[in-house]
């Protein structure tokens, strides 16, 4: 009786280990988020960020883009925005679930980077950075969520 419950559980290891055999990911040229980002921090579909000067909103589009939109500081968000950038795309950074949306309006490129993971416990959440057509920094801003 022992014998046969021995050679049960070794033909149950066994057939299990058989088919325990790890499947390569697929090669694909688009971008997968979620393999980048930790569960735990996952990216919202609507974010809305408030920096020194710049109440910003992003979107999640149907189309897997994100929507760019931002007010003055002062402004109310039922107010048409100042600016609107569509076509934005999310990029991971690395693999601790840091990622920032990227933009481009007229030569310029607008990053809002996430900060999971930085060496300050008083970094904030989100920074705002805008470049010019010649890649030179122009604004850099802490941000803070307003709503998730």
């Amino acid at each position: 009786m022992i014998k046969r419950i021995l050679l049960g559980a070794f033909c149950i290891a066994q057939f299990s280990l058989a088919y325990a055999i790890e499947k390569p990911a697929a090669v694909s040229n688009s971008i997968s988020i979620s393999s980048e980002i930790l569960p735990s921090q996952q990216v919202p579909k609507t974010v809305i960020i408030k920096t020194k000067k710049f109440k910003i909103r992003i979107d999640k589009q149907p189309n897997g883009k994100y929507l760019y939109q931002s007010w003055a500081a002062n402004a109310r968000l039922i107010s048409k925005p100042s600016m609107i950038i569509s076509d934005g795309e999310l990029i991971p950074d690395g693999s601790g679930g840091n990622y920032y949306f990227n933009f481009v309006n007229k030569g310029h490129t607008y990053q809002i980077w996430r900060n999971y993971l930085t060496d300050s416990a008083t970094k904030a959440p989100y920074t705002l950075t805008v470049n010019d057509e010649n890649d030179q920094e122009i604004v850099r801003q802490d941000g803070f969520v307003v709503k998730k």
